[in-house]
């Protein structure tokens, strides 16, 4: 039985090379989000995603400005109305990345090498969203039209947490307005078990800085009276959890939601062995709550980092001196329905009560966003899992991520449109690391699942 998804599948298996291709030109561009000196990168890539949308066909392609990083956007509405809207939701911004952060080829000349694309964004999410876009393209180049109308939203800042897209949706709800969000920005196990990601955690980072003297001092003279700031930062910081590794700051649990046995037992469907975690990530041993699974620790549960500690002298060399500051970054991701904004205001009055006498030390918030969790029994969520299975060869399991995507929550809210988070990626892609990299054939199997997807769209009664 022939299906309309027939035609474009083996489109984009004939163009697999030329999709290849497109993903390279992405990924030679160094779109960091973080480093203003690439803000002129940002914008080509913005730039280069508008042109390449419109010549696909895709109307009211364009580059449109935020506060921060630009916006790329373009929408095919040739469905008609009595059709289902598909918003795609992706961002072309990037980690940071250079040789001397462990890279073995430069990590913005794509290197394929044993099936895999060696470059930053090849998962985290140019590879990931370019199939989104091959999908649609497959239609149109085939057919003529899609079977759904579809609406691209590609982001620049979702690495430092989305500033500014709230503010963009809110001004252009009814230019965004669709009946479902599809995100592909998470990962999967392994290929045999692909994933449908129904919760996110959210964000809480901040920065706390110490101080102690007006200046550095000599330690030889001021050494063992005064309270070193760097020293005070690690007593504050070891007061952060308890003896077993729970979060000590009063009430930081008190709104999270208690996890189901249904959801634990979804979540054993994809269990992590200490074998396979270690394997993952070269820890020697395990740490965390013990009243919860790695898998459950990982995605379901909140937690409190240490993301950067600095202060002192650290050139070569010696340099004897008591620092007059000492900083660090945290991070805390949150699971529903934790308040970012109430988390740092405990974390900061706790920070504070703990500070020693000594010293002085300010608690700042940098970024901030709010966790999401979509029921998973939503007509939209069962028609991803059928193309999974059509279009992937397996039936998926829905999951939790532990990764933060500021923006499902504020699609979800705003829009009032359920948010479908389908993973095109392997949970050890490197992402925000090394070496990330993204397998060839699991792009081409995300283009033809995404092709399938917009048929079962297409199919659900409206």
């Amino acid at each position: 039985m022939t299906s309309q998804s027939d035609l474009p599948r083996q489109y984009s298996r004939s163009h697999a090379e030329k999709f290849r291709h497109e993903l390279f030109e992405m990924l030679r561009i160094p779109s960091i989000s973080a480093d203003p000196n690439y803000a002129g990168e940002i914008r080509r890539m913005a730039e280069w995603l508008a042109s390449h949308l419109g010549g696909l066909g895709l109307d009211n392609a364009q580059v449109m400005e935020t506060a921060g990083h630009p916006v790329a956007y373009a929408e095919w509405l040739g469905a008609g109305m009595d059709k289902p809207t598909v918003l795609v939701y992706g961002h072309y911004d990037v980690m940071p990345a250079a040789m001397e952060d462990g890279w073995v080829t430069p990590p913005f000349e794509p290197v394929e090498k044993d099936g895999k694309i060696y470059a930053r964004g090849a998962t985290d999410d140019k590879g990931q969203f370019l199939i989104h876009i091959k999908a649609l393209e497959s239609y149109l180049k085939t057919q003529g039209a899609a079977p759904v109308n579809v609406k691209i939203l590609l982001e620049g800042e979702e690495e430092i947490s989305s500033p500014n897209l709230t503010p963009f949706i809110k001004a252009n709800l009814n230019m965004l307005k669709a009946d479902v969000c599809v995100i592909s920005d998470s990962s999967m196990r392994i290929i045999e078990e692909p994933a449908i990601t129904h919760s996110l955690r959210g964000m809480c980072y901040l920065e706390v800085e110490v101080e102690g003297p007006r200046q550095d001092l000599h330690s030889g003279f001021w050494g063992g009276a005064t309270h070193n700031p760097g020293l005070a930062l690690v007593e504050i910081i070891g007061k952060l959890y308890n003896p077993d590794h729970t979060i000590a700051v009063p009430g930081f649990y008190d709104d999270v939601v208690t996890l189901t046995a249904d959801e634990r037992a979804m979540l054993e469907k994809v269990a992590l062995t200490e074998e396979m975690f270690k394997d993952a990530t070269g820890v020697p041993a395990l740490w965390g709550d013990e009243n919860y699974s790695i898998r459950e620790r990982v995605s379901a549960r909140p937690t409190l980092d240490i993301n950067g500690i600095w202060g002192g002298w650290s050139g070569p060399g010696p340099k004897t001196i008591i620092p007059a500051k000492a900083s660090a970054k945290l991070s805390s991701r949150l699971v529903g329905d934790q308040d970012p904004d109430k988390i740092f205001e405990l974390l900061k009055k706790y920070i504070e009560s703990i500070a020693p006498p000594a010293v002085k030390v300010k608690v700042r918030l940098v970024a901030k966003g709010n966790p999401a969790l979509i029921p998973f029994d939503l007509p939209e969520m069962q028609a991803a899992s059928r193309a999974y299975e059509r279009g992937w060869g397996y039936v998926p399991v829905f999951t939790r991520g532990g990764g933060s995507i500021p923006v499902v929550a504020d699609i979800h809210n705003l829009l009032q449109i359920p948010v479908v988070m389908m993973g095109y990626g392997l949970d050890t892609d490197g992402l925000h690391s090394p070496n990330e990299h993204y397998s060839l054939e699991m792009f081409q199997r995300g283009i033809e699942t995404a092709i399938v997807y917009l048929e079962e769209l297409a199919r659900l009664p409206r």
